[in-house]
């Protein structure tokens, strides 16, 4: 017999693709564009590398507050509460813009995105890993990967273009004002979107009657995470595994963009959107798709080497621009195409591996929330100081250490333990 009265499931198709895009964009946006935008306003490159890593720390922190998303309302409702919240302050980001001392108030409003964007991928993993089996994550996490980082080329590439078509016309500022709107508008249509087609998530776990209570929980939390088998091999693990992406993802576009005389390619930011935004984000979602499936072919344990290794060696293709300085589009183009396909093709194994091997458990949104911002925090610190580092060596032999700091990776992907097989996750 059937109840008519349990809902239709919604076919993953519906939901993870536009989700993931929507956390990809604040993180995107944050992350990349922004660097642009303050290179364009007057900002150092040694400003803007740090203030723009250091607004990123609240997705390094967010599992200080994910166990009380788990104890409060749907998943759901704190994915769509955020991404309506995000898009209203990527608005205010454009009205700030025309400040005198514009440069203040933008990196608080961006403090703030950061802020929702964390919370808001706490929830949408927490969406992810409830509603969708184990086979269901395997099959998906390619998807995930890819639309999350299809978020790159509407960012860094059609954003990026459609500001250097603007500046020519309306000049940097009322440009980059444009682009701010257009990504709060495009956030608020993701919210709508999801207010009908995300899954709940599940339930809150626990109702907690008094801040004492939430604390308590937090702690049981953070306890049971540090006795996780192989934890602290782990966290060692995710933090050398994005070391050197950290190093080198904020001052790529300024190298990019940097003139010849500065060891720079001297590119527009047409051509940046082009190159890197669209060709090298295009790229990393190929590579995202591909890698899903390598890994659901051959396991993640067997593929996880090789995964890091793509991940980190493409790396060298900065270098060699950075030495050679060509003026060939298809040479720029092709080792930005080569490095973001690795990166996509590496990324999903480090996912994948936190997502079976250190969340599973009774607190698993929490503990993904843990997993993935000590993965940020690989990321975070060395941006911090990327833009001191690149100043003082130039970009040619910034790019070389960078590539050096990737060894420690290879060795501890090589020699990892995996606690849980591939059958058994929870």
């Amino acid at each position: 017999m059937t109840d008519n009265k349990t809902p239709k499931k919604k076919s993953p198709v519906w939901w993870v693709p536009t989700n993931y895009f929507a956390m990809g964009m604040p993180f995107v946006v944050l992350n990349m564009v922004s660097v642009l935008m303050l290179k364009g306003m007057g900002i150092s490159d040694a400003k803007i590398a740090f203030w723009t890593s250091l607004i990123m720390l609240p997705w390094t922190l967010k599992p200080l507050w994910s166990p009380f998303l788990e104890m409060f309302k749907t998943k759901k409702y704190f994915v769509v509460i955020t991404q309506i919240l995000s898009g209203i302050l990527f608005g205010l980001v454009g009205l700030a813009l025309e400040l005198p001392d514009f440069f203040a108030c933008v990196i608080a409003l961006m403090a703030l995105i950061a802020f929702s964007g964390a919370t808001h991928d706490i929830a949408t993993d927490g969406v992810y890993m409830s509603e969708l089996s184990t086979e269901e994550q395997a099959k998906y996490i390619g998807w995930q990967g890819a639309f999350y980082n299809l978020a790159k080329i509407v960012a860094t590439g059609g954003l990026v273009y459609f500001a250097g078509v603007l500046i020519d016309r309306i000049g940097v500022k009322y440009a980059w004002m444009s682009i701010m709107f257009l990504c709060g508008c495009i956030m608020l249509l993701l919210g709508l979107y999801h207010i009908k087609m995300l899954p709940s998530g599940g339930a809150a776990h626990s109702s907690v009657t008094s801040i004492k209570e939430g604390m308590q929980n937090l702690y049981e939390v953070i306890k049971t995470f540090f006795k996780k088998k192989y934890i602290y091999y782990y966290i060692l693990f995710i933090i050398m595994y994005r070391f050197a992406e950290g190093l080198v993802i904020k001052i790529v576009p300024l190298f990019l963009k940097a003139p010849l005389e500065m060891q720079g390619l001297g590119l527009t930011e047409q051509q940046i959107g082009i190159y890197y935004g669209s060709c090298g984000a295009a790229a990393f979602v190929v590579g995202s798709l591909l890698s899903g499936y390598y890994i659901a072919k051959y396991g993640l344990k067997k593929t996880l080497f090789s995964l890091c290794c793509a991940f980190n060696l493409p790396f060298v293709v900065y270098p060699l621009l950075a030495i050679s300085q060509p003026d060939a589009a298809w040479m720029i183009c092709g080792g930005i195409i080569i490095e973001y396909f690795g990166y996509g093709f590496g990324f999903v194994g480090l996912t994948l591996f936190m997502m079976q091997q250190i969340a599973p458990g009774k607190h698993q949104m929490a503990h993904y929330a843990f997993a993935s911002g000590i993965m940020n925090l690989g990321v975070m610190i060395p941006g911090t100081f990327s833009g001191m580092l690149s100043d003082w060596l130039g970009y040619k032999e910034f790019f070389m250490l960078a590539l050096l700091t990737a060894i420690p990776a290879f060795i501890m992907t090589y020699f990892i333990p995996f606690t849980y097989t591939e059958e058994k996750r929870h």
